[in-house]
């Protein structure tokens, strides 16, 4: 199957989209001073679940919504560059991230693909408090971060839609 037809459905969506499109006229700064790091969870809508719009905030999104050394690269540039003051790392209920180890994971895709991934870090977390807890002191130590940068913690209940501050 070739790229063209395999991504056939989104380029048509995409031609509607841009039909009807029209340009906000926002610079790229985070208009509400705020980067949020969650998972790629397709359960989670980061903008609609904190009542934000397009341009309010910048959004990094990652497996588990881990604060990884690309994360806090893009970190700096938001806080430096962007507009960004505020951080929220934010974990969420029923993480397949939370459910397995480094281990079974390499595992799984070895034994499903006979591919080995032994070289790369899923950063699977066994306490996903813990884990959160962790990464946001990861941003708060930053010495790269923009002085004043203030970040915290939360947990996002992906059956209720709930957000609780943790850290």
């Amino acid at each position: 199957m070739s790229a063209v037809t395999t991504f056939d459905d989104v380029l048509a969506a995409n031609a509607d989209y841009a039909a009807a499109f029209e340009s906000t006229g926002r610079p790229g700064q985070a208009a509400r001073g705020l980067a949020v790091v969650t998972c790629m969870d397709s359960r989670i809508d980061p903008l609609g679940m904190l009542g934000l719009v397009k341009g309010d905030a910048k959004i990094l999104r990652n497996a588990g919504g881990r604060v990884t050394d690309d994360v806090l690269r893009t970190l700096v540039l938001a806080t430096h560059l962007l507009g960004v003051d505020r951080v929220m790392v934010v974990e969420h209920t029923n993480c397949k991230m939370a459910s397995a180890t480094d281990d079974e994971v390499h595992a799984a895709i070895e034994e499903s693909s006979g591919i080995d991934t032994r070289s790369l870090e899923f950063r699977t977390m066994s306490d996903q408090r813990a884990a959160l807890a962790q990464d946001v002191q990861r941003v708060r130590s930053s010495p790269y971060l923009k002085a004043g940068t203030v970040a915290a913690g939360f947990m996002y209940d992906v059956e209720t839609g709930r957000l609780e501050l943790v850290v």
